[in-house]
This record gives C-alpha cells, sequence and structure tokens, in this order.
C-alpha cells in the first residue's frame, strides 16, 4: 500500500466525496475522501472533525486542491469548515445521497410528534398511534396488512399525519431539474412546514433552510456521493472479514488496498 501511494500521480480531480463510517465500537467514525469520477479512495483519517477533513484533503497538492470543482458532502459542519478553507475554488453540494440524512431528521420529526401525540392520546384511553411507529417511517408499499391501518389512521387529521405529510413531500425536492424550481418548490414547502405549529418539524425546516445553497448546488453540478455510498459496503465487508480491527492504521491500510486503485505492482528486476 505504500508503494501504491508513492506512485500516485497529481493528475486533477475535479469532483471529490467526503463523508463519514462508523469504525470500532459505539459513536467512533473515520471521514473517507473519495474521487468520485475515478471511484477510488484518496485517503481515510480517523473521526469526523475539521481536522480530519483537513488531514484528508490535504492528502491532494496545493494545484490539485485549487482545480477542485466541487466536494459532496453531508451536513455535518466540520466538513462544511474544512471544504471553505482547503478548495477556495470548489463548491459544496449537498447531494440527493444526502437526502438519507435530510430523510432521517425528517423521520426524527415525526416520530417526535407521534410520541407527544400518543401519550396523550393514551391518556384519553384513546391507543389509535400504539405501535405505529414503524407506519410512519418506513415505504408504505412494502406493509400489505399494515397498509389499510396506515390509510385509516391518516383520515384521523392526527397531529402526526400533518407532520408526516409534509415531510413526505419534501421528497419531491430532489425530482426539479433546475435549482431555480427547486428553491421555489422549497419556499412553498417551507412555508406549510412553519405554519404546521409542529415544533419538531419546525425545527427541521429551519435547519434544511440554513442548508439551501448548499443543498441547490446539486442542480446544476448533478454529482452524487453514490461512489461512498458502494464503498461502504466494501468497507463493512472488509471489517467483517477481518472481525473488525484493533487500530485505525490496519483499517486504513486495508481499505486503500483493497479501494485505493493504487498499482501495488513490486518492482521486478530487468530481465
Amino acid at each position: 500500500m505504500a508503494r501504491g501511494l508513492e506512485r500516485c500521480e497529481a493528475t486533477p480531480i475535479k469532483h471529490i466525496g467526503i463523508d463519514e463510517k462508523s469504525f470500532g465500537r459505539g459513536q467512533d467514525y473515520i471521514t473517507v475522501l473519495t474521487d468520485l469520477d475515478g471511484s477510488r479512495v484518496l485517503d481515510v483519517a480517523p473521526e469526523r472533525t475539521p481536522s480530519a477533513a483537513e488531514s484528508v484533503l490535504k492528502t491532494l497538492t496545493v494545484e490539485q486542491l485549487q482545480k477542485v470543482c466541487t466536494v459532496a458532502a453531508d451536513t455535518l459542519p466540520p466538513y462544511a469548515q474544512a471544504v471553505a478553507t482547503q478548495t477556495p475554488n470548489a463548491q459544496l453540494v449537498h447531494d440527493k445521497f444526502d437526502g438519507f440524512h435530510v430523510a432521517k431528521h425528517l423521520g426524527e420529526a415525526v416520530d417526535q410528534v407521534r410520541r407527544a401525540e400518543n401519550k396523550a392520546l393514551q391518556a384519553a384511553d384513546d391507543d389509535r398511534l400504539e405501535g405505529t411507529r414503524q407506519l410512519w417511517l418506513f415505504n408504505k408499499a412494502n406493509l400489505s396488512p399494515e397498509q389499510r391501518r396506515f390509510n385509516a389512521i391518516k383520515k384521523h387529521g392526527l397531529k402526526t399525519a400533518r407532520a408526516w405529510g409534509i415531510t413526505e413531500l419534501f421528497r419531491w425536492f430532489w425530482r426539479n431539474v433546475y435549482a431555480t424550481s427547486a428553491n421555489r418548490f422549497f419556499k412553498r414547502w417551507y412555508a406549510w412546514a412553519m405554519r404546521c405549529r409542529l415544533r419538531p418539524v419546525v425545527k427541521v425546516a429551519r435547519m434544511l433552510k440554513r442548508h439551501l445553497p448548499n443543498l441547490l448546488t446539486y442542480f446544476p453540478y448533478r454529482i452524487t456521493n453514490a461512489t461512498m455510498e458502494g464503498f461502504n459496503g466494501v468497507i463493512q465487508a472488509l471489517t467483517y472479514a477481518a472481525r473488525g480491527f484493533r487500530s485505525f492504521g490496519n483499517y486504513r491500510t486495508r481499505i486503500l488496498f483493497f479501494c485505493g486503485k493504487l498499482d501495488l505492482r513490486p518492482q521486478l528486476p530487468c530481465q
């Protein structure tokens, strides 16, 4: 792996991605830098802090960093700080694969509304929302017997149903073609979310508004972190095959060996 890294050429890289990956137990994470066009992992650093993001970006030369056009990253503030300081000419893009993180926040908002409303309903001997957590979080098309129950609950005019409708509508944001139409859609959606007076939904809507400029940059560039999402499965398989790693160094070596597309061939003596 060290031999392969020494042979890496400082070729221009236009589109890169930064993402997190769980490492070890608990809340331990690593930061992974990928070349989106080349479908390869460039480097890995422990933790998901600004210094971790800066360390992986600094593995590129100054000329490479200046020629980076876009950086696909999620909504974590540490990554935005590192991108702004290390890649001065790049646009930060929260792509539709970051929609997973957005959907997670929206789903958590719906669940918070459901729990509060379920508690109030149970105090009045009403158990309509009891055991319905999964119905609001997962794809309803995959629920056969529960589909009828879910449709019936939606018609009761509950706060949970209203929160679910608002969050489901946001899926259409990514189906816009241009940033201008996406911006118009978001303004209408944001106005509805703010009028609902459901505190968890309002909180997420305000968070999305803060990140709106970087959400809109997805539409002109259309880059995604799908490459990193694919590597996540490979990295998970490597972790499983090794039954875990005791040190980050071994973890990094294994990732770059299999995902770095390095020239690993030994130098043989001339015949």
